[in-house]
């Protein structure tokens, strides 16, 4: 698949009516593993993910150039499309954009930590202009921080907000918006009717409705963002933990790797 045709794959998948479900890697051995899946038609990056593996704390404390190697690897590596999280931009969205495409990846997460908005509708025209100029369709999901970083405001000022940044960075190109929150399907439900059918994407938490409700819903797109490689940490603990009380490997392990 060429970068063109990934990066159509990827806009396609956002519209298709069936939810696009991504799971999120943050090297190429876990990439492996989800793409071998039949079910998996994109895969997403978690920054926070890939800047623990490098012992880097989440919030762009991560060196680009090692954040954009890694999720290169991992578009190297997989057939399918691959979306990165890119954070905030690390200082130059429009730059950081193009050497990802440069890369293989044809989709990224942008968020606007709450900046004020014509600063935020800036990074995403930034980002899509970028895009544009490189010849690549890109699946822009621009994220707001509406909830994230402002839910002690009340709700109704904090879903208005979310509507408004979603709507702009919509117009400014982007391909959809996430809204990160552990929301009830009232939530999301207000959240699609102010935003767009198939315009928002969300994160896979306890609370939010089950994919099926959320194809019902009109949601775009669902990740997990840091929880698969929690998962997995955990297992690797309580293993080493069993391990340590005299216990042995089960028979029957698949050779993932």
């Amino acid at each position: 698949m060429t970068p063109a045709e990934a990066g159509a794959e990827l806009r396609r998948l956002h519209v298709d009516d069936e939810l696009l479900q991504v799971v999120n890697v943050w090297d190429v051995v876990s990439a492996n593993t989800v793409a071998a899946l039949p079910e998996t038609r994109a895969l997403a990056t978690a920054s926070q993910s890939i800047a623990a593996a490098f012992g880097y704390p989440d919030g762009e404390h991560i060196p680009v150039d090692l954040m954009l190697d890694m999720v290169g690897r991992i578009a190297r590596a997989v057939e399918v499309p691959v979306s990165a999280d890119l954070e905030a931009g690390y200082g130059d969205p429009g730059e950081t954009i193009r050497r990802a495409i440069g890369e293989g990846v044809v989709g990224a997460n942008l968020e606007d930590q709450l900046k004020p908005l014509a600063d935020s509708v800036a990074a995403v025209e930034a980002a899509v202009a970028a895009a544009d100029a490189e010849g690549v369709p890109f699946a822009l999901n621009a994220r707001t921080d509406a909830w994230l970083r402002g839910k002690d405001r009340p709700r109704e000022v904090w879903m208005a907000d979310a509507i408004e940044r979603g709507r702009a960075y919509l117009d400014a190109g982007a391909t959809c918006v996430f809204v990160p929150g552990n929301f009830g399907e009232d939530v999301v439900a207000e959240l699609v009717e102010g935003i767009g059918w198939r315009r928002v994407s969300l994160i896979g938490l306890p609370d939010v409705p089950t994919p099926d409700r959320l194809v019902e819903l009109g949601v775009a797109r669902i990740s997990y963002g840091p929880y698969p490689q929690r998962v997995t940490l955990a297992s690797l603990q309580d293993l080493a933990a069993m391990l340590y009380r005299g216990g042995v490997l089960p028979r029957g392990i698949r050779p993932l790797n």
